[in-house]
């Protein structure tokens, strides 16, 4: 994405612009179908992925802007402003601002894999948000786990061991929203390398013993695919 000089204000015809480029993409036919799958809002647009990743290729590194972005309070805006921030940029009182600010599982999830995954605190805020009762923060800090199993190439197995510490204690949340992304992070650890997935299916193991509903639910989705053919190929073929 092409980058903004850092100390660039933007102007207020910019983030009129970007407004603008949101509204023109708008489906509000859409709003209805989406809200049975939990993508809602109230202010909401409809805009597709395709959409906003186009606008946020349009706009620019921008942080700034992506704080004026986030602040309409728009769904499709915030999504945007993920994708438009400088991560180096987001201080600590801003993720969490954010992060409290997610009202579904669709901004949680793109602002996680955009600005959250490449700020040097990702790994500070999962076991932070980890701890939070609030839902989607909680969920945020599973999703960015995930994500973090997934592109964090710089990471070492004892980081996701940690982790997985993490994810059996909140196995038992039984939050719709949190004990998928509690599940998601688990997969994905589980999927990373043959050490990881021997560790992930341990701690599956251990969360079914929990013996909640969600616990059960998270242990038994989770072998299902990590010991799997089709996970255990793709692992010996990386030996």
């Amino acid at each position: 994405m092409p980058r903004r000089p850092i100390d660039m204000q933007p102007s207020p015809d910019r983030l009129a612009t970007a407004l603008a480029l949101l509204h023109a993409q708008a489906r509000p036919g859409e709003l209805a179908g989406m809200a049975r799958f939990g993508i809602v809002g109230e202010r909401r647009l409809g805009l597709s992925m395709p959409a906003m990743r186009r606008i946020a290729r349009t706009l620019g590194r921008d942080h700034e802007l992506a704080l004026q972005l986030w602040a309409t309070g728009i769904p499709d805006a915030r999504i945007v402003a993920g994708m438009v921030a400088d991560p180096a940029r987001l201080t600590s009182r801003q993720m969490d601002a954010w992060a409290l600010g997610f009202e579904s599982w669709d901004v949680c999830d793109q602002v996680c894999g955009s600005a959250f995954l490449a700020s040097p605190q990702a790994w500070d805020k999962v076991a932070q948000w980890a701890a939070r009762p609030e839902a989607f923060v909680r969920r945020a800090a599973f999703s960015l786990l995930a994500t973090l199993a997934v592109h964090d190439k710089s990471a070492d197995n004892a980081a996701f061991v940690h982790a997985l510490a993490l994810i059996e204690g909140a196995a038992g949340d039984e939050r719709n929203f949190v004990k998928k992304a509690v599940n998601w992070a688990l997969r994905n650890i589980g999927k990373r390398n043959p050490a990881l997935n021997q560790a992930a299916i341990d701690a599956a193991r251990r969360i079914q013993a929990q013996g909640s509903r969600a616990a059960r639910w998270i242990a038994a989705d989770a072998l299902r695919e990590l010991t799997g053919d089709a996970v255990q190929a793709r692992l010996k073929a990386r030996c």
